[in-house]
């Protein structure tokens, strides 16, 4: 019997129900595959959290090291400045010099009148000299010019004696006309020689003032070309070194009268009202957390900053100001009552928020905010206080720390604050 080709091929593309399907195998790439999912899901499952904490800000809220002092019942007002000289002196040259000798350094303490610096003075001392020759020669050209004045009026004199004794002589036919004449052509001449000198005298003479005036004022500018302290102070800044060229619009020295520092903070125009001179207040340095200083408002600024709403105060250091330095930052207590020495003793209390402690490692630390990114670092505290608790070892007062510290965050954390960019 004859096969269609047609239907031989219908025949093979049928399938066979009834036959078992053939073992299946799993190739080389069906096993890789298998073992990259597993891989994906675990780095799903594990390192999401680790990649979000290492690539995204993690929002954070923000809190302060605060520092309390003992005498914080009679507190009315607290605020924050500057360590500011009242006193300041830009020393600087009044003409313009190369520097030759420099008796200052930046911090000596000067009395006033002291020498601070010395210019070259060669150039000057030639422009004296030079000025008091003009001087000398100008007296001298007068001098000369006024011994011919005298000279020739002193002819003048006798030859108009002459004329006139001739002139009368003419008269009378003694003596010719001629003669009369020419003695009152050589008196007229001698009277010019008078007047020629008097004015030569006259111009030299000018000369010679005019040198003189010269000579003074460089005489001055001589003096100088040596610079003294304009008051009893201390050097704020480097001094001008030797071979500079200095000129009167710079400043070879900044001083500051220590005697005048005063701490001058931003008080709340609201706030304003209850200030007045003498107010008792408590005064510390943040450079000196430990130490507390009593001080007193000495003046109040007669003008306010209206963007700030806030006008200057400023407070003396009652006790002496050892240690304090221009620009250094302060804390100011405006007190109710005025504190006795003996309460002087005690010192602050740094206080660290209890929300902003945390358990890492069984250890209690603080992540403190530096820049972008937070630090850990340990910290050891004593008894509570206000709502957080003394901070015996650990951040400085005003350091930022995060509050409620998420278990998540880390050491070196990328993190923003809340609210912020």
């Amino acid at each position: 019997m004859t096969i269609d080709p047609l239907s031989a091929d219908l025949a093979s593309l049928r399938i066979a129900r009834d036959e078992p399907p053939p073992p299946r195998r799993l190739g080389r790439w069906a096993g890789l595959t298998a073992g990259l999912v597993v891989v994906v899901g675990g780095a799903r499952v594990w390192g999401l959290p680790y990649a979000e904490t290492r690539l995204f800000k993690t929002e954070v809220k923000v809190t302060e090291i605060g520092l309390v002092s003992p005498a914080q019942s009679t507190v009315d007002l607290a605020a924050t400045g500057y360590v500011v000289p009242q006193v300041v002196a830009k020393v600087g040259a009044k003409v313009t010099g190369r520097v030759a000798k420099v008796n200052i350094r930046e911090g000596d303490s000067v009395k006033e009148g002291q020498i601070l610096f010395e210019l070259d003075p060669s150039d000057q001392r030639s422009a004296v000299a030079s000025a008091a020759a003009r001087v000398s020669a100008a007296r001298a050209k007068a001098v000369a010019a006024r011994a011919r004045a005298q000279v020739a009026r002193a002819t003048a004199s006798e030859t108009e004696v002459q004329y006139e004794r001739n002139k009368k002589l003419a008269e009378r036919g003694a003596v010719t006309q001629a003669t009369v004449d020419d003695l009152l052509a050589h008196l007229t001449s001698l009277q010019n020689q008078v007047k020629a000198s008097d004015d030569e005298a006259s111009a030299a003479e000018a000369d010679a003032s005019a040198a003189q005036a010269e000579m003074s004022s460089l005489s001055v500018n001589l003096g100088n070309m040596t610079i003294a302290s304009p008051l009893t102070a201390t050097a704020v800044t480097k001094p001008a070194q030797v071979g500079d060229v200095v000129n009167p619009s710079g400043t070879l020295v900044e001083l500051a009268d220590f005697d005048s520092l005063r701490v001058e903070v931003d008080v709340p125009e609201s706030h304003l009202g209850a200030m007045r001179k003498g107010t008792p207040c408590e005064i510390v340095l943040d450079a000196f957390p430990d130490q507390r200083r009593r001080g007193e408002v000495t003046e109040l600024s007669p003008r306010l900053d209206r963007a700030k709403a806030t006008g200057v105060v400023k407070v003396r250091f009652v006790d002496g100001n050892d240690g304090a330095l221009p620009e250094m930052a302060a804390r100011v207590s405006f007190l109710s009552k005025a504190l006795d020495p003996s309460q002087m003793k005690a010192p602050p209390k740094k206080i660290i928020p209890a929300s902003a402690i945390a358990t890492r490692s069984g250890m209690k630390v603080a992540f403190v905010l530096d820049g972008e990114r937070v630090r850990m670092v340990p910290v050891t505290v004593g008894a509570p206080f206000a709502g957080g608790f003394e901070l015996e070892e650990g951040p400085v007062p005003g350091s930022h720390v995060v509050k409620d510290p998420p278990p998540t965050l880390a050491d070196g954390q990328s993190v923003k604050e809340a609210g912020g960019a």
